[in-house]
This record gives C-alpha cells, structure tokens and sequence, in this order.
C-alpha cells in the first residue's frame, strides 16, 4: 500500500509504486480532472500540487508521492471559487477546457509564492500548453487573481454549479428576467 493525502482525505494505493500519480488520481481515485495529456510531462494537463508544488503527476510515481500531500483541482476549491478559478472565467481564458486544471494548479501554485507576478513571470511559471491559444487572456487572469489574493479586487462571479436557475436568475444581474419552463418532449 501507497499512502498519502489527497485533497486532504488520506488515501491508500494499493498498486505497484511506480504507477504514475496521474493514473491513480484518475483510475483509483476518480478524480478526473487531472488530464492526460502527453504523459511525458511536456503539456501541463496532469499538473497537480504536491506538498504545494506544481508538478507534472504523470512523472512522479505513487511511490515517490508516498507521505506527501497531493491536491488537485477537486481540491482546489470545493466551490470553484479559488481566485484562479474565478479569475479564469472572468477573463474568457477557459476555451474547450482540457488544460483548465492543470493551468488552475499552476497558477495557484505561482500565487501562493508570488501574489503580485510580472508577465514574465506568469509565462515562467505556467509552461503548460493550450492549443486552443488564450495565453494573452491567461496572464490577465493570473494578473487578476493575484490583485484578488492581494485584497485589491474582487469577483463577483457566477453562482456555484447546481444552483435553481430561479436562484441564479436573482444573484446574477446579467441573468435578469423570466427564467422558461423545460418543454416537455411530447415524441
């Protein structure tokens, strides 16, 4: 058995200790996420924090993960609402969504140790690749979230998912209005 925490849950693998983290997130324990990419740690959709570090799970065995903690984007914020998470959507750099997470996990990770990062920094520390190309809009996002972690701005975001349309149409002005009934299929 492999044992670690995980989205501060302990969790025990009981596979072979050089299985990448990145299948026992996604095939043990479900969590999803955490993206294959390449599987050769060049792309940045596996990323994941360990012990707070942003690292490409797909190089780093169960068993060098063993005792450490590992959070992904589950674990990120139950609510969606980590500033990265929120500053993401805010700036429109979220396209197909497939290198989201691993994004996310970066730029967490870059703000807990630099809230107030330089472009260049930004592009330093976020090397995961987007094919769909919204970098420009990733550094305004890490710029924006940085600004929310400094206590300089905040978000007003959307509702958190699963929410009444009814309830969403009050909390957020630019749903205003009547929210239609679900047609009944009469086929």
């Amino acid at each position: 058995m492999t044992a670690m925490t995980v989205n501060e849950r302990p969790v025990d693998f009981d596979m072979d200790p050089d299985t990448p983290l990145l299948h026992a997130l996604r095939d043990a324990a479900n969590l999803t996420g955490t993206k294959y990419g390449c599987g050769v740690g060049d792309c940045g959709a596996c990323m994941v924090l360990v012990d707070g570090e942003a690292l490409r799970s797909c190089l780093v065995t169960i068993g060098e993960a063993e005792g450490r903690f590992i959070t992904t984007i589950e674990g990120l914020s139950r609510d969606r609402s980590h500033p990265v998470q929120q500053a993401l959507v805010a700036e429109q750099a979220i396209q197909c969504g497939f290198c989201t997470p691993g994004i996310a996990i970066a730029a967490a990770s870059l703000l807990r140790s630099n809230p107030d990062p330089t472009e260049a920094q930004i592009r330093e520390a976020i090397p995961n690749l987007c094919r769909c190309g919204v970098y420009p809009r990733l550094v305004r996002a890490v710029q924006r979230a940085g600004r929310v972690v400094r206590r300089r701005e905040t978000i007003s975001a959307a509702p958190a998912p699963g929410i009444d349309p009814a309830d969403a149409a009050r909390a957020v002005p630019g749903m205003r209005g009547e929210v239609p009934a679900p047609e009944e299929n009469t086929d």
